[in-house]
């Protein structure tokens, strides 16, 4: 196939902090939320004390990623390494871990893309404010993000402030939302969403005041739904399924406000974040340069009428029927016509084709692709090798979506898959593997953590090599 992507389409890897630097503890770093959720089944799968170790094994990785032929590298910073305890002293250890890092990077031609926050804020946060709830972690992120800028904006041109908030918001474990009453908890749960988009826009402002030449923007969960029937209650149910979930974050990123039906359903649910008047200006100043998608799968849904079992005001964070106004809901269905992944996502590269026409329709804006990949049971062979063609198969098929969209007119930057080395995944260890690089571990078992490159690593190199003209 001829290549269809640009000479300047920027090829890379993604991974984050938390999922494979390990040393959770080692040369001052603070604990983190992502670290108190994974002690938590440390009984049963791996934690993030040791991970990938790429704590110890950076510079060797960073050569990996050179024998790549990457382009990019999309990795996060940890919060709680830079500034331990989040909003006091800064640690000069993490600060001089990441700048080796990022001239390693840079030395071997590698362009640094940059996480503020990943899943992880930092524990003392929570025990001092209870996180994001409270107005000051919105301050200590700034300052946070002012230090990154600061240290590292004449190295780093790609930011992204936070991964996906429209995803990590849901999950009541990500937000340490302990707070058994629903109502309470999705009053809360909003309220922690507002500051995260304003802590959001500081740091878009912060970036344009002190990065020259700097792009930020947000990571966020991308989100395609299928109406189970023609019916137009299930086309509208779809619709709203996205918009609830993704499209009323990019909204705020865009235009600094929330659109009506979402206020709605602040409203009707009764939790209405406290904001404050100064804060539209703060808002509307922050909006993004472009956008991080990360993208996975697609989801099919059918209307589900209010009714007492279902009243308005449906928990929209918490399950997957998705309130969006006082005449129904949303039910999450199965879609027959796709395949599945060993651990249930249903396999869709249309659904990135449409998710990124329908972005860019909508913002106009660039974007890159800084998560999709295949999460598997990957097995080492006797002679040492991971022949993983479904993985090769999955990103091929992607990359012909990515392709048609650019022939579409979507202006696609960048393509970084999820994830360059095997890392820990939060519910399933390292028994549910995405990495181009296989690392030699098990759960419970660290055995000698070496790299091996696996059959999608030597793919992959060569369509960077071929600008995607020879996969």
């Amino acid at each position: 196939m001829n290549s269809r992507f640009p000479k300047n389409f920027l090829w890379g890897a993604s991974s984050s902090a938390f999922q494979i630097e390990g040393a959770w503890d080692e040369d001052a770093k603070g604990m983190t939320v992502a670290d108190y959720n994974s002690f938590q089944r440390s009984a049963i799968q791996a934690d993030s004390k040791v991970a990938s170790d790429f704590y110890h094994h950076w510079k060797e990785d960073i050569a990996l990623m050179k024998e790549l032929g990457m382009q990019i590298y999309r990795f996060s910073l940890s919060w709680a390494r830079m500034i331990p305890d989040g909003d006091g002293a800064v640690n000069p250890a993490g600060i001089a871990f990441y700048r080796q890092v990022i001239d390693e990077l840079l030395d071997n031609g590698i362009e640094p893309v940059v996480t503020l926050y990943h899943f992880d804020l930092p524990y003392a946060l929570v025990e001092k404010y209870n996180g994001w709830e409270d107005r000051r972690c919105v301050r200590a992120f700034e300052r946070y993000a002012r230090l990154c800028f600061e240290t590292f904006g004449d190295k780093v041109k790609y930011w992204q402030a936070i991964n996906e908030q429209n995803l990590m918001i849901r999950v009541n474990e990500r937000m340490n939302i302990r707070e058994t009453d629903a109502w309470k908890a999705d009053k809360i749960r909003a309220q922690m969403d507002y500051h995260m988009f304003l802590a959001h826009a500081l740091a878009v402002s912060a970036c344009h005041e002190m990065v020259k030449g700097g792009k930020i923007g947000p990571a966020v969960s991308a989100s395609c739904t299928y109406p189970l029937t023609n019916k137009p209650q299930d086309i509208w149910a779809a619709r709203m399924n996205d918009c609830m979930k993704a499209v009323y974050c990019l909204d705020m990123h865009y235009y600094g406000e929330y659109p009506g039906y979402y206020m709605r359903y602040l409203k009707e649910r009764g939790i209405v974040p406290a904001m404050r008047e100064a804060d539209q200006e703060i808002l509307k100043a922050g909006r993004m340069d472009y956008i991080a998608l990360n993208y996975y799968r697609t989801l099919c849904a059918s209307f589900l009428p209010a009714d007492p079992g279902h009243p308005a005001g449906m928990r929209v964070f918490r399950t997957n029927e998705v309130d969006f106004d006082q005449y129904g809901c949303c039910r999450d269905e199965k879609n027959e016509n796709l395949k599945a992944s060993e651990y249930g996502a249903q396999i869709d590269p249309m659904g990135l084709r449409l998710v990124l026409n329908d972005y860019y329709s909508r913002y106009r804006l660039p974007m890159m692709i800084t998560e999709n990949g295949l999460g598997s049971p990957d097995v080492l062979t006797g002679d040492g090798k991971v022949h993983d063609s479904y993985r090769i198969d999955y990103l091929r098929e992607h990359l012909n979506a990515c392709a048609e969209a650019l022939e579409d007119g979507v202006e696609l930057i960048g393509y970084s898959p999820w994830s360059f080395l095997d890392l820990l995944s939060s519910h399933q260890g390292f028994r549910k593997r995405y990495g181009l690089v296989y690392v030699n571990r098990e759960d419970m078992d660290l055995k000698d953590m070496k790299r091996i490159k696996k059959d999608s690593f030597y793919w992959y190199q060569k369509v960077i090599r071929t600008n995607g003209e020879d996969w």
